[in-house]
């Protein structure tokens, strides 16, 4: 709905282009607009406020009464039903024989008395953080590094191959092959890593790309970054 400040200013546009010489079809165009609407608007030469909030609407006649409401409410809150969402609650009525509403009716009673929550134990619904950015201006001041599986000799038998790329640059600062995938090793590769590339903790701020693996999250592996001065920059979780 279009508010009548917003119509009154739609209308004095068109009707300035039309005494400009603007067809008023191609002037109610622009502005997305038809020409029986611009008229209903301007009936008897004032602009009116949309009417239909304030036009009186009959009641349905199947309208649920205000004890069927609380019979609504009163099965909704059983202690069967009070973790269980409306479409459970009215196959598990129908499977026993009974109806009492719609499910789109039950959502709408609980809407009335404001119990259209979570319902049960679960867990709410927490705010993702936004993904943190960092801008690779020179070498060594971001990397990124995952590990990729190898196929082995044999039918079921893995390498792991550990790889870090420096991402201004796109230098490969270390690669290291292992047969298991732990924090441990995890630690010893970036130590390499900066080994060679002569970082040390009192060198200039390095940040580390992983995503969310097993070894990325290993708490040895987070104490031996904060002890070579690196910060770990961990990819947030699909929402």
């Amino acid at each position: 709905m279009t508010s009548l400040p917003d119509r009154q200013q739609i209308v004095a546009l068109i009707a300035e282009a039309n005494r400009s010489g603007a067809r008023l079809a191609k002037a109610c165009a622009l502005l997305n607009l038809s020409v029986r609407t611009y008229q209903r608007w301007v009936t008897d030469e004032v602009v009116r406020e949309d009417q239909r909030p304030v036009v009186p609407r009959p009641e349905p006649s199947n309208k649920l009464t205000a004890k069927e409401r609380q019979a609504v409410i009163a099965l909704c809150n059983q202690p069967e039903y009070r973790s269980c969402p409306p479409a459970f609650i009215v196959a598990d009525q129908l499977d026993q024989g009974h109806y009492l509403a719609s499910e789109s009716t039950l959502y709408r009673v609980l809407h009335e008395y404001n119990q259209v929550h979570r319902r049960g134990r679960q867990k709410a619904p927490e705010r993702k953080r936004a993904a943190t950015t960092h801008k690779a201006s020179e070498p060594n001041c971001l990397w990124s590094w995952d590990i990729s599986w190898l196929p082995g000799p044999a039918c079921g038998t893995w390498y792991y191959l550990y790889l870090v790329m420096d991402v201004y640059s796109r230098k490969i600062v270390g690669h290291e092959v292992y047969e298991r995938e732990t924090g441990e090793l995890a630690c010893e590769f970036i130590e390499k890593a900066c080994w060679r590339e002569r970082l040390t903790a009192k060198s200039k701020p390095l940040v580390l790309h992983s995503d969310n693996g097993s070894p990325m999250k290993a708490a040895t592996f987070l104490e031996k970054l904060y002890d070579l001065g690196i910060t770990p920059l961990e990819q947030p979780p699909p929402e």
